[in-house]
């Protein structure tokens, strides 16, 4: 084995936890694709024999990545999409997770859209220090070198930044969990044709926008789009839940090819408008996100 494939062979190792970290840092699979990559790119012109601790050192140089990432973002006042990991669920105790990478990646997939949502909130340092300790047990000393401060500044950023997470983390996650039930009561009821139920889940003024024709098409009002039930009736029967530009949808494809993606705005516990996307080049712009059953 050469030392490239040897040094090939030892990042793969390591990708997964990296993809987790990145993940977590900006909220965008593609984008925390795009930061392991750029670590690699950094570690093969490196002098990777220097290196003593090489988990450590790319774990450093992903987070670094990812900050200024995150502050290029703040600059621009983008607002992320936060994309969803497995079913939302309760916030995680929030103790530094093991050392050990499969472990910490274990520990990263259980984090749920909910906290996904919170970290969006948090300023970029105070969101990689808590990141990088308490969901993948970086020591402080480490990520005072990422963020260019002491240990005892880190530990404050990621202080803070926990007590954010412990003061919203509730309500948001709450809201995460309405979103997806509103939705699965509309596609249950779409799936079995039953009118009132799905009146009742549509808010009165809900709107329904689409590009199946050249110019488009909206209907408004919850009696219009619930009489035409059986147009979501054959999607509805197997149409997989995602998470898509901060919202809850519905997409059906062929395999490994979406074709139909159904977008759900939710206010209050019932649907405010809906979006019908069937146009392929808007599809393969969308980050969709599959959530778990």
């Amino acid at each position: 084995m050469t030392d490239d494939q040897w040094l090939a062979r030892r990042f793969d190792e390591d990708r997964p936890r990296l993809e987790a970290v990145a993940f977590r840092m900006l909220g965008s699979s593609g984008e925390a694709e795009d930061a392991v990559q750029e670590a690699w790119f950094r570690l093969a012109a490196s002098d990777a024999d220097r290196i003593e601790n090489l988990s450590g050192w790319l774990t450093t140089v992903v987070g670094r990545v990812c900050l200024d990432q995150l502050r290029r973002r703040k600059s621009r006042a983008e607002q992320p999409i936060p994309e969803a990991g497995p079913e939302p669920a309760p916030l995680p105790g929030l103790a530094p997770a093991p050392d050990d990478p499969e472990s910490a990646a274990v520990m990263a997939d259980s984090v749920g859209l909910a906290l996904l949502v919170v970290l969006e909130t948090l300023e970029p340092a105070e969101r990689l220090a808590f990141v990088l300790h308490d969901m993948f047990g970086v020591p402080f000393t480490d990520i005072a070198q990422i963020v260019d401060r002491t240990p005892t500044a880190a530990r404050k950023l990621a202080s803070r930044a926990r007590n954010r997470v412990r003061g919203l983390g509730e309500p948001e996650r709450r809201d995460a969990a309405r979103q997806r039930q509103v939705v699965e009561a509309f596609m249950s009821a779409a799936k079995e044709g039953d009118f009132d139920a799905l009146v009742s889940v549509l808010d009165p003024d809900v709107t329904l926008r689409t590009d199946a024709a050249e110019v488009g098409t909206i209907l408004r009002g919850a009696a219009t789009i619930a009489g035409g039930a059986m147009t979501f009736a054959a999607m509805a029967s197997q149409a997989q839940l995602v998470f898509v530009d901060g919202k809850v949808g519905a997409v059906s494809s062929i395999p490994g090819l979406p074709t139909r993606v159904l977008v759900f705005t939710v206010e209050d516990g019932r649907i405010t408008a809906m979006e019908g996307v069937t146009d392929a080049a808007r599809i393969r712009g969308m980050d969709l996100t599959l959530l778990d059953d």
